[in-house]
């Protein structure tokens, strides 16, 4: 009797631990614009703060209108730098040397702390001549995004370009708060499974705690990916070399200069062309021949006798 009523307290425990963890992630994911302002404002006041405290310690005689100057500055740099940002940028280039353009760009990618993520090329042949195509996609720092667009525009003619900025500090403060929520009922369900001592408890609880594992994993890599492009921005190159012109050209030999070996076997071509042209005509005609023929052959016959 007493082991049922412990199985039942676990399990009612267990509800209870459930429901209050989907309640808080609830909060949590409809609180994210708060967090969102609330992060911004603790920015903006600890570098708001920090002026006012340089300022008198610099100078008393400074006047109103110039330190409230000095506070708007502060607060506006200090919102710009919270704020995450994922930058992209798309550019379409045509170089002289496909290779050397591509070991440039490497280079200077790799100078400014980045990396070539991925890249593919094709060769391509005009009459007999060859030219390459393809794209590279290069990882840089954000901070050295500008610095890096820049570059590969001055390797070439630039065909296009386009480059994209989005703020995406509301979705990291959302998923932060909903990976805490999501880890600390993680920890609840870890606690209640240590303490359970029925077999039917420990089953109820280790699905529950494999689910709530589940969810902050998931969680961690939407939040790590997330954070790894605001860290690390995407640009993608398409390198062209210029299509060369065909220069084939066909010259008429003159009548003079032919082989003639060529000039008869060319002849009896054309005999045995016309040949089978006859044949194929006569082919069609036949049908026309019997249906008039015929008619007017007999018609002259009768013609004949009865004169």
């Amino acid at each position: 009797m007493g082991s049922r009523r412990r199985s039942l307290a676990v399990c009612c425990v267990l509800v209870l631990v459930v429901l209050a963890g989907c309640g808080a992630g609830g909060d949590g994911a409809e609180g994210g614009g708060a967090g969102d302002v609330n992060y911004q404002d603790a920015g903006t006041a600890a570098d708001g703060g920090g002026g006012g405290e340089s300022g008198s310690a610099s100078g008393g005689g400074d006047s109103a209108a110039q330190r409230e100057s000095s506070d708007d500055g502060s607060a506006t740099g200090s919102q710009s730098a919270a704020r995450a940002l994922v930058r992209t940028g798309q550019l379409r280039l045509e170089v002289d040397d496909y290779d050397a353009t591509q070991a440039t760009l490497t280079a200077a990618v790799e100078a400014r702390g980045g990396y070539v993520a991925d890249s593919a090329e094709e060769v391509r042949e005009v009459g007999n001549e060859t030219f390459t195509t393809g794209r590279v996609v290069f990882r840089v720092p954000s901070e050295n995004f500008s610095g890096f667009v820049d570059s590969v525009e001055a390797e070439g003619e630039t065909l296009s370009s386009e480059t994209n900025t989005r703020d995406v500090t509301d979705q990291l403060v959302d998923l932060r708060a909903r990976l805490d929520n999501a880890r600390a009922e993680r920890d609840r369900l870890r606690t209640l499974y240590e303490s359970a001592n029925e077999t039917e408890d420990v089953l109820a609880v280790s699905e529950e705690l494999s689910a709530a594992q589940e969810r902050v994993e998931r969680l961690e890599a939407q939040l790590a990916s997330l954070e790894g492009r605001v860290a690390m921005s995407t640009v993608t190159v398409e390198l062209r070399e210029p299509r060369p012109e065909s220069t084939t050209t066909e010259t008429e030999t003159p009548f003079a200069d032919r082989d003639p070996v060529g000039a008869f076997l060319g002849s009896v071509d054309g005999v045995v062309v016309l040949g089978r042209s006859l044949v194929v005509g006569g082919a069609y005609a036949l049908p026309y021949l019997l249906v008039v023929g015929v008619p007017v052959g007999v018609a002259a016959v009768v013609y004949r006798r009865v004169g």
